[in-house]
């Protein structure tokens, strides 16, 4: 496998709960051609939250990649309803009412989604035509056993909950979505693992190659513990005004910050791994490393300066919670310069490791990378940063490593 074609498979994998196959994944990307990225989701509500940007985004980092998105509304699958995790059947809306939330979805997802490479469907220009002979030949293609392998389905049959006929052909619709637009790659959450292969097993069935299916999990709410939606109230909505979301954001579980990060951001994997054992070993605030998560998730569906002012209003708003300044100079370990020192720019890790803050200049630019590391109240995010040292400064990494810049003897 080639460097480049190795790359490309790692970014289209970043987060993969299941990908099958890999092997095929590799053999499509060896055609050398766009490769069709199918995503489907029913405007059952109005609003998208972070939880749907999971998907949006790996659909985002294959576009950049070169490769044609397929969104696909499935405005007339929503008129069903999908069974997947449930354990009773969902409300069937009315056509007004998926019309008006597709309308809605279709200009959020736009906030993540590049829309001059990406082709907009909706299922009913195919699924509200097929006729009854088609619709019971796709149905003869399956049987009642292998729809009820599903785990809601089994478990509902179990309990002798109903399930409505209708129900049943969900999965088989979604499927023939992906026959229709000829889809080479799916993405879903793993609760869709079911729905994508009967994708994969309709293709095959109409001659088709088969899509590669590739999950990735549901992430939890701002809660920590149940997966993020409107009706648990644990969500944050795309829709969110900046500093709203920045205080969501703010307040989810340290636990939840790498997860976030993986999903919703662009961080490499290696930097994650490396914010999450600083916030271990005590070095890097949990606080500081959410600042740095929420952001970068403004940033995304908002802009740069949106995402600055929020930061800015938060700790504005919060600062009486944290220690300030004062505090922190109180604390503050000297650390003594020539006075030649206070006259000229150094770089920032330069100074920090020569000082003793650090053990090298790597640590220090990855723990001002982390957006661990301020000068007085001002955070230092750039790890090329220039400062010009000034006597009585406070420069702190994280709250335990704290110096005081004074002059020499």
């Amino acid at each position: 496998m080639t460097q480049q074609l190795k790359e490309q498979v790692e970014i289209i994998c970043r987060g993969a709960v299941d990908t099958i196959s890999r092997p095929e994944l590799e053999e499509k990307l060896r055609l050398g051609r766009p490769l069709r990225f199918k995503y489907g989701a029913d405007p059952s509500a109005p609003d998208l939250h972070l939880g749907h940007c999971v998907q949006l985004r790996a659909l985002r980092r294959a576009q950049e990649l070169g490769h044609q998105v397929v969104l696909i509304i499935g405005d007339f699958t929503a008129m069903i309803g999908d069974p997947s995790g449930r354990s009773a059947t969902r409300p069937q809306l009315s056509r007004e009412q998926v019309t008006a939330n597709a309308e809605t979805y279709v200009a959020q997802a736009g906030k993540i989604l590049d829309y001059t490479k990406t082709e907009i469907r909706f299922n009913s220009e195919w699924l509200g035509t097929l006729t009854p002979e088609e619709m019971i030949r796709l149905a003869g293609k399956f049987t009642v056993a292998q729809l009820l392998e599903r785990d809601d389905f089994a478990k509902r049959f179990a309990e002798q909950a109903p399930i409505g006929i209708h129900e049943l052909f969900y999965p088989l619709m979604q499927g023939y979505d992906s026959y229709a637009i000829q889809a080479d790659i799916e993405l879903g959450g793993t609760d869709q693992k079911f729905n994508l292969l009967v994708g994969r097993e309709i293709q095959h069935q109409f001659g088709l190659p088969e899509q590669v299916v590739i999950t990735r999990p549901l992430i939890p709410g701002t809660d920590g513990e149940k997966k993020m939606s409107k009706s648990l109230g644990n969500y944050i909505a795309v829709l969110d005004a900046p500093e709203e979301m920045f205080g969501k954001i703010m307040s989810i579980p340290d636990n939840l910050i790498a997860l976030y990060s993986e999903y919703l951001t662009d961080f490499p994997l290696d930097d994650i791994r490396t914010t999450t054992a600083a916030m271990e070993r005590g070095e890097l605030n949990p606080r500081d490393a959410k600042d740095r998560l929420a952001v970068a998730i403004i940033t995304d569906l908002h802009s740069a300066d949106a995402a600055r002012d929020a930061s800015d209003a938060f700790r504005r708003t919060f600062s009486g919670r944290a220690q300030t300044l004062d505090d922190y100079r109180a604390a503050a370990e000297p650390a003594a310069l020539p006075a030649a020192a206070f006259a000229e720019e150094i770089p920032l890790a330069k100074l920090m490791t020569e000082i003793g803050m650090t053990a090298s200049t790597g640590e220090a630019r990855r723990l001002i990378e982390q957006g661990a590391v301020y000068l007085d109240d001002e955070k230092i995010t750039n790890p090329k940063a220039l400062i010009t040292p000034r006597p009585g400064a406070v420069l702190r990494a994280g709250k335990r490593r704290v110096k005081e810049l004074v002059r020499g003897e």
